[in-house]
């Protein structure tokens, strides 16, 4: 579990590829991740757009609190 409030907003900045780059490891090794914050600061389309695709894959996911990452993060 990672709080938003703790990284870079940078990340958040998909142009960037900082999300991508630290996501795709991740991935790779198949660990759980978990986000918690308010996203809403965030206006970009593609961020919302990519939040939702993680979230519905299941690996990566963006959450409000820690018990939805809990949640997510069991497999339940």
């Amino acid at each position: 579990m990672l709080y938003e409030k703790n990284i870079t907003s940078t990340f958040f900045d998909l142009s960037s590829g900082l999300a991508g780059e630290i996501l795709q490891k991740f991935s790779n090794y198949r660990i759980k991740l978990a986000i918690i914050g308010d996203f809403t600061a965030y206006p970009s389309k593609s961020l919302k757009d990519f939040m939702y695709e993680s979230n519905k894959l299941g690996n990566i996911n963006f959450v409000n609190s820690r018990e939805d990452a809990q949640i997510k993060l069991s497999g339940k």
